[in-house]
């Protein structure tokens, strides 16, 4: 019988949008408990009014704030959601708009290291999770195919990349992994462009996939259910991203 989700616990960082709310809605879904945190109380909220309407009755959400850049309010919501059995760090966008090589702005390059690099040992470091649970990372394809410019960006995707295989070593039987997401439709496009020249652009990314098209979250959700649901996978990294390696 395949592995499911249903009545586990799952904690979402960054599940009120995007890729991660994304992968609440798949563990909603699969009759798995969900709990949403980010920054804002506001989307927390939304967030768990949208999950609560799709999850079947017994399946409980919640939400919980946090701020990914701080150890004590990340040890804090550990504290207050509990056990769970699977945890997964999906926050982390804007900060890489600022750090293009070489006009790097220092301190957008040290927020997104706070987010994406440090804000994962902290919540491995506090959180509880059952032996035979597991935590999924989120880097991005620069680590392996780094665009012009993008040098500062793609040490951090490495970074997390690195952070997913040592935390393996160090938390087994805990499993770590990490999912690297290519060019994906979410809300944060609509903050970076407006919508005339965000439809050229995506139309050009969809143009150079393989796949001929965007990637959505409920594709990168895929991923992350299916390292959760795998109990002999640790210390890798899923490329998700309509084989965008290749070209």
């Amino acid at each position: 019988m395949a592995t499911t989700l249903a009545g586990k616990t799952v904690l979402v960082v960054g599940g009120t949008s995007g890729i991660g709310y994304g992968v609440a809605e798949a563990v909603v879904a699969q009759g798995g408990h969900v709990i949403v945190a980010s920054s804002t109380q506001s989307k927390v909220d939304s967030a768990v009014q949208r999950l609560q309407k799709i999850g079947a009755k017994g399946v409980k959400v919640s939400g919980a704030t946090v701020n990914a850049r701080e150890e004590q309010s990340i040890k804090a919501l550990a504290e207050s959601v509990g056990e769970v059995d699977h945890l997964v760090w999906t926050c982390g966008d804007l900060e890489m708009i600022g750090i293009q090589f070489p006009n790097i702005d220092a301190a957008a390059a040290k927020g997104a290291f706070e987010v994406r690099f440090w804000g994962p040992i902290y919540a491995a470091k506090y959180a509880k999770i059952k032996a035979d649970g597991s935590i999924v990372l989120t880097t991005g394809n620069a680590a392996s195919k780094p665009p012009k410019a993008w040098s500062v960006p793609a040490g951090v995707c490495g970074s997390v990349e690195s952070l997913a295989r040592g935390l393996a070593v160090e938390l087994a039987p805990i499993r770590v992994n990490a999912v690297a997401p290519g060019s994906v439709l979410t809300e944060m496009w609509d903050t970076l462009l407006p919508a005339d020249i965000k439809d050229t652009v995506l139309k050009g990314v969809a143009e150079q996939s393989l796949a001929k098209r965007v990637g959505t979250p409920q594709d990168m959700a895929e991923a992350y259910v299916f390292l959760m649901k795998c109990g002999f996978i640790t210390g890798n990294t899923i490329h998700v991203d309509g084989g965008a390696l290749l070209v």
